[in-house]
Formats: structure tokens, C-alpha cells, sequence
């Protein structure tokens, strides 16, 4: 509803344009588990109304938002009545409000610096819960505070609700009012994993606990973590309650309830106000959401005496800290691409004051969240700044919503270095496939490929490394072979005066260069690396060490490696259709390409490369091919039947439909395969792969090896402890080449165990089950016998 100037002009229309609007807003937040608009905006039009009525008596109604806390109970729960009303408290949006209040009571009361009792302001559902001779019989919402909803099961699924009071002396009906809440890290837990899986994301863990304590099942109320704060007694009959409010909160903690640590008290206005000031430097580390704190009179008695204005009590006050929840405008949506290549929607907005902060960000989280909320730039949205965690935009506004406003889509190209953004299948993060050449990846590319287990690049750690991309020294993998020591000296140079941190002996005029020697001599050793260790120093995304001595074992050399299309990965063990895919895709990136050959071009050389397995040779029959190329329908059986009748494979990209019928394949599956093929990308595919195949087929016939010259062609091999002529790596390194698998645990499958010193357990465990064991000098004597 926007202000028009006749409703501006006429006080009477206003109001009623006002009163609805705010009962509109409370049916939905209350009944419907549904905000509308932020709690700033709430707050706004009640003042204003509050306002309208105030100077203008004869505009209030009965029936006004200002003579109700909330909304009618839904229809779907039994209705209870209060036996004392749930009442709301006024806000107080500023230090003189405060102290305006205080004041007040001071004047009523004939007193100087009153004593309150104070609390956070929680930020969850107010429920009333009702114990009868110390048993818990009845639970209910607020409601409209004179009537609430019977939320009994479900309330008996929050574990930090007494079932049954603790200790003696209470009353034998008691009536405890309280705050149910979802804990922040529950809170961001519950939405990760809904985001991971397509669920329905909640809003803020305000709407999380009232959404979960509404359910009709109750069994879903238990499966979502809450909890509960108590903070005030309601009805009681037959006993009596101490006099003061804060004794109160230590009688609750005796008889079982949880009361927050945060229950203080304080004296007059200056002590309030130095509560609200340490609250407010705790909130953001807090692990629920407060959104204010609360001041209550102490003294029970002189509670009583004040008694009420309205539906509010004179002896309280809710202080509101500055909303978390904003309304504003998105003007664009961009990608962000992380550090390890991640794409992450952000929203463009029109700048708002949001939890004290301007904001001008958010984050949309990904494109899976984009479309659940059908976020469109032009829309008016809600934006929420929880503490520390990044702003997100959690609600669109549709009656907002521009007419010309279109739908988003997720570009196929990363807006920094034109790579393809890539999804996986099942996965909601959409990928950068330019790991190497990406400057928003550039760091964790260095980082990884300098790290032990890629090329050892001894001494160059992470902030080495970010020095190095920040003052311009490096901007690729391959930059690491072109640094010089005057590139060193000068780097640690800028970084100490940009840090302040230029030590005492380079003021002097003494520069130690020993540190940048060692670090220049330890980058040239790198250059010297095994296939796999290269493979694995690329970063590509799913290839472990694991994978990359797969390929490495079975494929042998790198230039064969970087240009197989992904059905011809998947002839390898331990490598399926997701893995082969992403190496692909890695290759398929001209700039990743390139920056391989800048590597090789300065200096990077592969020790270890060797001819194709030849146990490759019986996975390139042609009908293993098509069988890879995962077209529908083409199963085993299928291929075979078409390599029976096209010799050669490629044939199959000119074929008519009817040829494919008449070669034994099924109608349906013919035209499958016709669909399939129309597709420019698979075709292209397909070419690719067969043009692969070829060459790949030729390398295995061509091969020096054969299967009968690796002598431990199916062997499980284990080594423990250490050796004295080599590694293990390069012992491991030196087996597999001869047909070994090198485990890392003995079991009845192992078919020898080397031992070097200090072997542990793994020779204990194989001498229990006859595992054959060779010492050191038994290795190296049947490696001395192998031809090299």
C-alpha cells in the first residue's frame, strides 16, 4: 500500500488504509507463518497509526491493531483462552524514550533510579505453558493475547521444556510464559542442507521456530531443533510467587525452566541504557537472534500499582535495536566467482540501512535459490543482516514487481575470464572451468599447485603466495618459473612497508637473501615432477592423488591425457562419468590449455611418462565406445550389434535411420539414437571421440609393454615402515609400473607386504595371516631383475 496524497490529506482514510494493512500483515505472520515485509516496516505503520489515533481520538476503533497484540488463531488448532491475557509491550526506538519512561514510573511511584529487572528481547514465538500440581498439562501461542492455539503436542517435543517441574513449593497451577526459538547454527544448518537439496528455505530463524512449532504433525516439530527461554509467570492458583520479578527468573531455574544468562538487573535509566549498549556488543556473537531488550520493574508490587495504559503495562518496555530486516530495490544481479571457483549470485541493491550498516549487497546463494524466490532485478525484496553473516535477500515483494520484469538465468560464461560456468549433475554450485587462468581463483590454483603432495615447491606457502598475486609478481601457475631473487627481495620489500613491518636490519641496509636463494632453488627441483604429481598440482576438480595416478598408470603420457574427450575416461578404473566429465572440461578451457604449454615451454618436465597399458587394449572394441558415449537407449547389447554391421564407428554419423533397423536395433531405440545425434553438441562428440579412439587404439598396439611384461598384473602390494635406498612413494611408483596395486591396509587379499625399519602393525597384521613378506634387499633384488 502506497501513501496517496488523498489519504495523506484525510486522517480518517488514512487510518483505515493503516489498520488494514497491519491486520492484513498480522494475519499472514501469524496464522499463515508468512511475513510480509520486514519488522521495520511493521513497526513504522503501527507509529503512524498509533500516532493518528492519538491526536485524532475519535479515528480509534475497537477493533484497531493498536487494541490487539496479534492475530486470530489459526483454524486449524484448538482455540484456548488466556486466564490472563498475553499482553505486548511498547517499543522504545531511542535513548530519550528510555528515559522518558523511566521517568514516568518515577513520577508515579515518588522514587528515585528504580530497580528493573532486565533481558534480551527474543526473537521466536511467545507460547504460555500450563503446569498443574507440577506436571506440564497445556501449551498455547499468544494469538491474539486474549486467545492462542493449542500447540500442546508439539510443545512436548522441545526437550528444553520441563515435562515436570524440579524441586518443591510450586503452586498447583502454574502459568510460565516464555520464547520459542531456533538457534542460529541449527538455523543455517537446516537452510544448507534445504539448499543442497531443493527444500524450502526458511526465512530467519524467527519464522523457523514458529513455522516448526505450527506443524499439524508434531513429529516434524521434533525433527527441527528448538528451544526455549522462559521470562515471565502468568496465571497461578494455590501457592504463592516471590516478590520480586529477578527472584522470579532464579524461582523458574530451580523448578527446571531455562533462563537466559543474559537476565540482569539494573538501576535506573543510566542502567538500562549500559545494558542495551553491552547486549547490543554481544548480539552479533549470540547464538540465537535477539532484537532488542526488555525493561522490566523489579518489584512485583509496584508492577501492580502502575498497572496498564491500553493493552501495554506502564512497568515495561521493549528497547528495539535497529531493524535486521529492510526493504529495498535490486538493480542487478552479477556473479561473484570465489576462490575455489564457485559462482555465486549477488544482488545489486539501492543502498539501506540494514542492523546499523548501509547495505548495498546481498547474497542470493545460488541459481536453485534465485528461482525458489523468483528474484528479478526491478523487485522490491527483503533483505536481512544477521551479525556477522553475509546479507541475503530472503522474501520478494510481487505486489512490487515492475511489469516489464523478466526472469534470471545463470550466464554459461564466468564474468572474469569467459570460461564455461559448469553445473553438475545433482549439484546446486554452478563452477568457474578456468581453474588455471582465473584471477578470482588465482591464489588457491598457486597455493594448491605449489603444495606437497603436487610439486613440492618447499617453502612457498600461502602468504608467500598471496604476496606474490597482490603486488603483481605472478598472475599464473607458470609465473612461479620466471621469478627471480630480485623478484623475492623486492616482493618482501613492498609487503613489509606496505605492513609496517620493515625490520630494523633492512632499515640499516643489510638485506638477507638467503631465504629467497632457497626458495628459487626449491621451484627449479619442481620442475622435474611425475605425471601424476602434475596431473594432481592442476586442480582440477574431483582428480585426488587417487585419480591422478589412474590416469597416469593407464594413459602414460600427457599430451594423450589432455585431449581425450570424457567417454574414453571412463575406460579406466575408478573413474565414472561425473569425474571424466570435469576432467574434460577442465581441458576443453583454451586458457587451461595454455597455461600447460607455458608451463612445459619454461622449464616443467615429466620424469615418468610412458607408453599406453596395455590392458587397455581389450576396453577399445568399438562397441565399448558407443556404449560410452551414454547415448539413450544404447545399451551393450545394442552396440554390439551395430559393430557387427559398421566397421567403422564414424559411419554411424551419415547412417539413415532404417540402416540402424535393418542392423538389428530395435525402432525405438534407432530413433533414440537419431534424436540424439540431431544434437550439434553430440555430434560433436561423437566425432571427437571416435578421432580419439583411433589414436588412442594405435598407442595401445604400438606400446613396447604387454600385459605379460608386468609380472605383478593384478597383485595387491603393501608397504610399511622405512626404506633405506628410496621412498616408499618411489618404491609404490616403481611396483605399479610393474602391474601393482599399492594399498594402504593388509587384508586376505594382499599378496606380499614390503618391510622396511620400524615396520609397525601392517607386519604384524600380515605375519597373523601368512602374508608373504619381503625385506628391503628383497625388493631391490627383483627390481634389479626387471628390464628398465
Amino acid at each position: 500500500m502506497k501513501t496517496t496524497e488523498s489519504t495523506a490529506n484525510d486522517p480518517a482514510r488514512r487510518a483505515a488504509a493503516l489498520r488494514e494493512r497491519i491486520q492484513d500483515a498480522n494475519y499472514r505472520y501469524h496464522v499463515l507463518d508468512d511475513a510480509p515485509m520486514p519488522d521495520a516496516d511493521y513497526d513504522r505503520l503501527m507509529r503512524e497509526l498509533e500516532t493518528l489515533e492519538s491526536e485524532h481520538p475519535e479515528l480509534a476503533t475497537e477493533d484497531s491493531p493498536t487494541r490487539r497484540v496479534g492475530a486470530a488463531p489459526s483454524r486449524e488448532f484448538a482455540e484456548v483462552r488466556h486466564a490472563l491475557p498475553m499482553l505486548s509491550l511498547a517499543n522504545a526506538f531511542s535513548d530519550e524514550e528510555v528515559e522518558e519512561f523511566v521517568r514516568r514510573i518515577e513520577a508515579r511511584l515518588d522514587l528515585a533510579d528504580p530497580l528493573f529487572s532486565v533481558e534480551p528481547k527474543f526473537d521466536g514465538l511467545a507460547i504460555s505453558l500450563r503446569y498443574e500440581n507440577g506436571r506440564f498439562v497445556q501449551g498455547a501461542t499468544r494469538g491474539d493475547g486474549e486467545t492462542g492455539e493449542d500447540v500442546t503436542a508439539n510443545l512436548r517435543t522441545v526437550k528444553s521444556i520441563p515435562l515436570r517441574l524440579r524441586g518443591t513449593g510450586w503452586p498447583s497451577v502454574l502459568e510460565v510464559r516464555g520464547e520459542v526459538y531456533m538457534p542460529r547454527q541449527a538455523f543455517e544448518a537446516y537452510n544448507a542442507h534445504a539448499r543442497e537439496h531443493g527444500g524450502k528455505v526458511l526465512a530467519n530463524p524467527r519464522n523457523g521456530a514458529a513455522g516448526s512449532l505450527r506443524q499439524l504433525d508434531p513429529s516434524v516439530t521434533a525433527s527441527r531443533p528448538l528451544a526455549f527461554f522462559a521470562y515471565a509467570p502468568g496465571a497461578v492458583e494455590h501457592g504463592s510467587l516471590p516478590t520480586t520479578h529477578s527472584a522470579m527468573m532464579e524461582r523458574f531455574r530451580e523448578w527446571g525452566f531455562p533462563v537466559s544468562h543474559l537476565v540482569e538487573q539494573a538501576r535506573g535509566a543510566a542502567g538500562c541504557l549500559d545494558y542495551f549498549r553491552r547486549i547490543g556488543e554481544q548480539r552479533d556473537s549470540l547464538p540465537f537472534d535477539i532484537d532488542g531488550v526488555v525493561y522490566k520493574l523489579d518489584d512485583l508490587a509496584a508492577q501492580r500499582e502502575l498497572g496498564f495504559v491500553g493493552r501495554t503495562p506502564r512497568w515495561a518496555i521493549a528497547h528495539k535495536f535497529p531493524a535486521q530486516e529492510q526493504s529495498t530495490r535490486v538493480l542487478a544481479i552479477d556473479i561473484n566467482i570465489g576462490r575455489t571457483g564457485a559462482a555465486t549470485p549477488i544482488a545489486r541493491l539501492e543502498p539501506v540501512q540494514v542492523a546499523g550498516v548501509v547495505v548495498t549487497n546481498a547474497t542470493l546463494h545460488n541459481a536453485d535459490q534465485i528461482e525458489r524466490l523468483d528474484v528479478r532485478v526491478g523487485d522490491t525484496v527483503i533483505v536481512r543482516r544477521a551479525g556477522d553473516v553475509i546479507p541475503e535477500v530472503v522474501r520478494v515483494m510481487p505486489d512490487l514487481r515492475p511489469a516489464d520484469a523478466q526472469a534470471w538465468r545463470m550466464p554459461l560464461h564466468c564474468p572474469i575470464c569467459g570460461s564455461d560456468l559448469v553445473r553438475e549433475e545433482g549439484q546446486v554450485v554452478w563452477r568457474c572451468s578456468g581453474e588455471l587462468i582465473c584471477p578470482a581463483q588465482r591464489k588457491e590454483a598457486i597455493i594448491h599447485f605449489a603444495s606437497r603432495r603436487a610439486m613440492d615447491i618447499d617453502g612457498l606457502g600461502s602468504r608467500l603466495i598471496e604476496d606474490l598475486c597482490d603486488l603483481g609478481f605472478v598472475t599464473s601457475v607458470a609465473d612461479l618459473y620466471k621469478l627471480t631473487l630480485e623478484d623475492f627481495v623486492e616482493m618482501k620489500r613492498r609487503a613489509d612497508e606496505r605492513d609496517g613491518t620493515v625490520p630494523e636490519t633492512v632499515k640499516a641496509g643489510k638485506i638477507a637473501t638467503r631465504w629467497a636463494e632457497n626458495l628459487i632453488e626449491a621451484i627449479d627441483n619442481s620442475k622435474r615432477a611425475t605425471l601424476e604429481r602434475f596431473l594432481f598440482a592442476l586442480g582440477i576438480e574431483h582428480v585426488g592423488e587417487s585419480t591422478a595416478k589412474t590416469l597416469s598408470t593407464w594413459f602414460g603420457r600427457l599430451e594423450l591425457i589432455r585431449h581425450l574427450p570424457w567417454p574414453l575416461l571412463k575406460f579406466v578404473p575408478d573413474i565414472g562419468g561425473e569425474v571424466a566429465r570435469s576432467i574434460d572440461r577442465f581441458f576443453e578451457q583454451d586458457g587451461n590449455q595454455t597455461a600447460i604449454d607455458a608451463l612445459l615451454a619454461r622449464g616443467v618436465q615429466l620424469s615418468d611418462e610412458h607408453d599406453v597399458s596395455p590392458k587397455l587394449r581389450p576396453a577399445l572394441a568399438p562397441a565399448s565406445v558407443l556404449a560410452s558415449l551414454e547415448i539413450p537407449r544404447m545399451t551393450d547389447k545394442r552396440a554390439t550389434q551395430l559393430e557387427s554391421t559398421f566397421e567403422d564407428p564414424a559411419e554411424l554419423l551419415k547412417v539413415p535411420e532404417h540402416h540402424l533397423v535393418s542392423a538389428g536395433l530395435p525402432a525405438e531405440t534407432a530413433a533414440a539414437f537419431m534424436l540424439w545425434r540431431e544434437v550439434e553438441a553430440n555430434a560433436q562428440l561423437f566425432a571427437r571421440t571416435i578421432s580419439c579412439w583411433r589414436r588412442l587404439r594405435a598407442a595401445v598396439e604400438t606400446s613396447a609393454e604387454s600385459i605379460e611384461s608386468l609380472p605383478l598384473d593384478g597383485q595387491t602390494v603393501v608397504l610399511t615402515g622405512s626404506l633405506s635406498s628410496m621412498t616408499r612413494d618411489e618404491a609404490g611408483a616403481r611396483l605399479e609400473a610393474l602391474g601393482a596395486k599399492v594399498a594402504g591396509s593388509v587384508s586376505k587379499k594382499t599378496s606380499f607386504v614390503v618391510a622396511g625399519e620400524a615396520a609397525g602393525s601392517k607386519l604384524d597384521k600380515a605375519q597373523a595371516l601368512g602374508v608373504a613378506i619381503w625385506d628391503e634387499e628383497a625388493l631391490l633384488k627383483f627390481l634389479a631383475g626387471q628390464p628398465s
